[in-house]
């Protein structure tokens, strides 16, 4: 078993790749649907996943588990106390960042990592693009 010390120092070694299997995704539904005009990487509040500069529309592909999904988010048996205010900080700063966004006149768009494979994902998108 590895005591607590041990646990955080290789934990911290782990480097993040992102969150690439929901971007990813999105990319593949974007391209099939051909959707144009977005891009990645876009320097605004927030760091969006995809900008569509031009309509100001900025979507953010979030990770059921970081972000706090209600419905699919499974709560850590062990710190709970940490991850509980984790967790509850980041919603908060999702919803902070949608405020600032949508004050500097963007249309913001939140799909969670469980509705990427949804239909109804599909048609939201697909009427917001039709606009």
């Amino acid at each position: 078993m590895i005591i607590s010390q041990s646990r955080s120092r290789v934990m911290a070694s782990i480097k993040s790749r992102g969150n690439r299997s929901t971007e990813m995704a999105m990319v593949s539904i974007l391209r099939s649907h051909r959707f144009s005009g977005w891009r990645r990487h876009v320097g605004i509040v927030g760091t969006p996943d995809f900008v569509w500069p031009k309509l100001r529309i900025a979507l953010f592909v979030d990770g059921c588990f970081w972000h706090g999904c209600n419905i699919c988010r499974r709560a850590p048996k062990s710190n709970e106390t940490f991850w509980n205010k984790k967790l509850e900080y980041n919603v908060r700063h999702d919803r902070r960042v949608n405020a600032l966004l949508r004050k500097q006149g963007w249309q913001v768009i939140r799909i969670r990592e469980c509705q990427l494979k949804s239909p109804r994902t599909i048609r939201r998108l697909c009427r917001l693009f039709e606009a």
